[in-house]
């Protein structure tokens, strides 16, 4: 059975690449435009894992990852920071919020899928 990601990214270039990238690996892809959207296209979905940026516009990933946490169902869902950000602050409030990896961009397709994999297979 193919694993579910949903990909919240506000850049169409680098959502577009991960999409790519997770369905020629063999993942189901949900894709948003920010965390808003993220929120919405989660609503009645089952979501294996989720990827996120941390500066996008309406709801940034910090806000996205606490709302999905508050969800007891969502204790054990992955979440996977892929932004820019990279202050010892955005990556202690980003894992205090609830995520379990933080990745730095620029970042690469091998990179992605191996962390991934570990929540995964």
């Amino acid at each position: 059975m193919s694993r579910t990601i949903l990909i919240a990214e506000d850049s169409a270039s680098i959502r577009k690449f991960i999409t790519i990238a997770l369905k020629m690996a063999g993942y189901i892809v949900i894709d948003a435009v920010d965390g808003m959207d993220a929120l919405e296209k989660m609503s009645g979905q089952e979501i294996d894992l989720v990827v996120t940026d941390l500066n996008m516009p309406n709801i940034d990933g910090y806000k996205l990852i606490k709302t999905i946490r508050e969800n007891p169902k969502n204790a054990d869902l992955p979440i996977i920071i892929l932004t820019s950000l990279n202050t010892e602050r955005d990556i202690r409030e980003a894992m205090d919020a609830g995520a379990n990896s933080y990745l730095i961009k620029p970042f690469n397709d091998k990179k992605i899928l191996y962390e991934i994999s570990k929540y995964l297979n």
